[in-house]
């Protein structure tokens, strides 16, 4: 089939579709509600279940003692590398005959678009109008420990990705589960690459996807007053398969344009309404001390503002989840360990940076109300702190950019909609390589997915499939569950690459190429 004949197949089922969702949308749209919170919501409230006793949700738990676990066993390696992270992203180690598709920098923008999104946005409001601002000094911590869990599983991604004669290379967790386990002689890998596949490509269809299109929609009909959502859908997935169907390299050349871009707009503006207010940064980093420490009367004190931390930080840069290393698996390198290097600063540019900037706009343009007797946050009947507007979420980050500057809502308009469009173009290249894993190498395969995500993005931006999406949520992070037990036990061979790369840069052997 040729390219002309399949894009006008293509729009014939999108236009087949969105005929048949016209009629009885609002039933089918309680139906598929109904049917998917019966037969699914066990799932959920388990991936997303408390520990006895406690209002911390097990699954935080276990990406933080993992992410602490490989801080401890290589060394601290977050804080030590990171000057030789930054010369690999600036390509002068990389050698252009390497085998792979894309560049360190390339990789990485591919996987920070996937991360870099609405929660750095929406979930650091959340995660400040429950825990106050100590819950920025958690998230930053949660995002330091979190470098260590990329590193591990980008090494291995490289280390265990297949490589084909045309070029093409293939990733991820599903790859190292299966080749790692059975190099150290353990069995199981194959059951838990399978398993690590099928969360992948539900979490690719609802969270990395009909999520990302609906909260788009939602911004944009905000903004310039209601209309239809497939109307956003189709927009997107016409934007959306045109990019993806040329494979990771397509992908990589968009988002190494759209992620930088976007990061400057919004860290821009956010680095402006700070530098306007510099007075008052000393006050909001005591804010974010104290509260950490006495949670300044919040619900649950120090406590509630750990769990928020930790929580927000977790969902934001996917430190653990596995995402990450199917992107960086592509990259053209000979050594496994230097993509490891350079998926640290992950992390630290989404959680550090990008989310704590957001905090700070928020704490200095007075958003969060504190009783001017007590100096304790004044708790409404949610058990929230009460903001100056009343806005939560998305609402609270775009009123405290808003005191600074009355047209910032348009300017979130775009951000939402880059943010939004790049989580889509990585989280189709993950589902992609989940679904090739399961089905097999091909174009046929390749193209069946593109469209079956391409069509998602229509039904997500048009419904609103409150089920749906939190199935789709919990399986990216059972994804987390699947891959943390594999890392476990492969970690000693990222220590054996680790010793090995260091020992080598040091006597030389290593060679700088510019």
């Amino acid at each position: 089939m040729t390219h002309k004949s399949f894009s006008a197949a293509f729009a014939a089922v999108v236009a087949l579709m969105l005929s048949a969702m016209s009629a009885q949308a609002q039933t089918v749209d309680e139906t598929v509600n109904r049917v998917f919170a019966d037969s699914t919501g066990w799932f959920v409230n388990f991936i997303f279940a408390s520990i006895p006793g406690t209002s911390i949700a097990w699954i935080v738990v276990w990406l933080v003692v993992a992410a602490t676990v490989f801080t401890i066993y290589f060394g601290f390696i977050q804080f030590r590398v990171v000057g030789h992270s930054l010369a690999l992203v600036s390509g002068k180690y990389s050698d252009p005959n390497d085998a792979g598709e894309v560049s360190h920098f390339q990789a990485l923008a591919t996987a920070l678009s996937g991360t870099v999104g609405l929660g750095n946005i929406a979930g650091v409001a959340v995660a400040v109008s429950i825990g106050g601002a100590g819950a920025t000094f958690w998230m930053i911590l949660a995002g330091l420990l979190g470098m260590a869990s990329k590193f591990t599983e980008c090494t291995l991604g490289v280390k265990y990705r297949n490589e084909y004669p045309d070029g093409r290379v293939s990733g991820g967790p599903m790859y190292y589960l299966t080749k790692g386990f059975a190099e150290r002689g353990l069995p199981g890998g194959k059951f838990l690459a399978v398993l690590f596949s099928i969360f992948c490509v539900l979490g690719a269809l609802g969270g990395g996807n009909m999520f990302q299109a609906n909260q788009a929609h939602q911004q944009l009909s905000g903004v310039f007053g209601e209309y239809p959502g497939w109307i956003t859908g189709v927009v997107f997935a016409v934007v959306v398969f045109a990019v993806i169907v040329g494979g990771i390299k397509s992908i990589a050349r968009v988002t190494e344009k759209v992620v930088p871009f976007m990061g400057v707009l919004y860290v821009g503006t956010a680095l402006v309404i700070i530098l306007m207010n510099f007075d008052m940064v000393g006050a909001a980093f005591g804010q974010i001390f104290n509260g950490a420490f006495t949670g300044n009367g919040i619900v649950g004190g120090m406590i509630g503002a750990l769990i928020q931390g930790f929580r927000r930080a977790a969902f934001s840069n996917e430190a653990g989840v596995g995402s990450a290393a199917i992107a960086h698996s592509a990259v053209r390198t000979k050594e496994p360990i230097t993509e490891g290097f350079v998926s640290l600063l992950e992390p630290f540019i989404d959680t550090v940076v990008i989310c704590t900037m957001t905090a700070l706009v928020i704490i200095i343009s007075g958003q969060l109300l504190t009783d001017p007797e007590t100096g304790l946050y004044i708790i409404n009947e949610a058990g929230q702190v009460t903001t100056a507007t009343g806005a939560t979420g998305v609402g609270l980050t775009s009123a405290a950019f808003e005191s600074a500057f009355s047209w910032f809502p348009y300017l979130l308009v775009i951000a939402v909609v880059l943010f939004a469009f790049s989580t889509m173009l990585s989280w189709s290249y993950y589902g992609l390589k989940a679904w090739t894993y399961m089905f097999g190498e091909g174009q046929t395969q390749e193209l069946t997915f593109k469209v079956i995500f391409c069509i998602f993005i229509v039904i997500g931006a048009a419904a609103s499939l409150g089920p749906v999406i939190d199935f789709s949520d919990a399986a990216i992070f059972a994804m987390a569950v699947v891959n943390i037990a594999g890392l476990y036990f492969l970690m000693p061979i990222v220590k054996r690459e680790l010793d090995s790369y260091l020992s080598r840069l040091k006597s030389g052997e290593i060679k700088r190429f510019k």
